[in-house]
């Protein structure tokens, strides 16, 4: 699998199924700024604050230059954050689990569903479901991925970890292709793109100076 790298051309996004919109990637938008959401359904956060600045800059920069897409990904609760639910999301506004509990203790609700719509175009993660056990090779690349200096840290620090990440890897019935491709850390998550298809960010959680990372990649020639 091709991994994703900042300044250098940006690796496609692995989508099984658009939801709403065409089909779409990166390489059918060079010329535009891209700004990829990347959330799941069941994630209070990417409905408390990442989709609405997403729908936001989508409506503000969308004339401009500049294409937002949304990827639903899983790699925690797949009860949840699946297809389906993506579909009821995207067609009845419908949210399900912790979000819809958040939301409704918020007020944010109108009959249990989002009072918005989703106006960009919206994929489903490509979902690999687990064939084997866990091998070392897998647990060590997760780590220096996330710790290039693991090797310098305690022998006693190191064996915690590689168990700690063992076990969290044997807990994950798939393997999201995006979310990985890109080593994101969690949802939401943010992927910009510019006008000639270079990686520039990848962020993951609040992201206060967006707007102002798309304006200027919407400003360079």
């Amino acid at each position: 699998m091709m991994t994703a790298k900042i300044n250098q051309q940006v690796p496609l996004l692995a989508v099984s199924e658009w939801v709403q919109g065409e089909p779409i990637n990166f390489d059918q938008l060079v010329g535009q700024v891209v700004l990829v959401e990347v959330f799941q359904v069941n994630c209070p956060g990417c409905f408390l604050n990442a989709l609405p600045q997403a729908i936001e800059l989508h409506e503000r920069f969308g004339n401009q230059g500049l294409t937002v897409l949304g990827v639903a990904t899983a790699f925690e609760d797949f009860d949840k954050n699946n297809l389906d639910n993506l579909i009821r999301l995207v067609n009845d506004a419908e949210v399900v689990g912790e979000t819809r509990q958040m939301l409704s203790v918020k007020g944010l609700l109108s009959n249990d569903r989002l009072p918005y719509r989703i106006p960009f175009a919206i994929g489903m993660d490509r979902l690999h479901k687990r064939q084997h056990e866990v091998t070392d090779e897998e647990v060590m690349a997760f780590i220096l991925e996330r710790l290039p200096h693991f090797d310098e840290q305690s022998s006693h620090y190191q064996q915690r970890l590689r168990a700690q990440v063992t076990t969290y890897l044997q807990k994950l019935d798939y393997h999201a292709e995006t979310f990985e491709r890109f080593g994101l850390n969690g949802t939401p998550s943010q992927i910009l793109v510019d006008k000639r298809g270079i990686l520039r960010e990848v962020g993951f959680g609040a992201f206060p100076k967006l707007e102002q990372r798309v304006q200027m990649l919407l400003d360079e020639e």
